[in-house]
């Protein structure tokens, strides 16, 4: 389970960015993460109390957002969710196409109170 690693490493990308800004309390940590992404959403919801026990996000809240896996067609140019799609555009059927979106992890927002 490598989503406490990368939590371990958002608690100090938060925490420093917090300390160059000043910001003393957080009250939410809004994160982002992509449907094709290797972090699983429920696993980073139960690591979280664990990777920020005794630091500064200790008592703040944790907001995930999924984004779609979105992916263009190369025959047709359609834009449709992979995995809805089981991968084939759901235009000409083709299961040639590019990735547009969908692996990504990201802290999208850190609200102070």
């Amino acid at each position: 389970m490598h989503e406490v690693g990368v939590l371990l490493q958002v608690v100090k990308t938060v925490e420093k960015f917090a300390k160059v800004n000043n910001i003393i309390n957080i009250d939410t940590l809004v994160i982002q993460i992509g449907e094709l992404s290797s972090m699983v959403p429920r696993y980073v919801k139960a690591c979280y109390p664990a990777a920020v026990d005794g630091t500064l996000l200790e008592n703040t809240k944790l907001e995930i957002e999924i984004l779609p896996g979105n992916g263009i067609c190369k025959g047709c140019n359609t834009v449709f969710n992979i995995l809805e799609n089981k991968g084939k555009c759901p235009k000409c059927n083709k299961n040639d196409w590019d990735l547009l979106c969908g692996r990504e992890f990201m802290i999208k927002e850190i609200i102070a109170c």
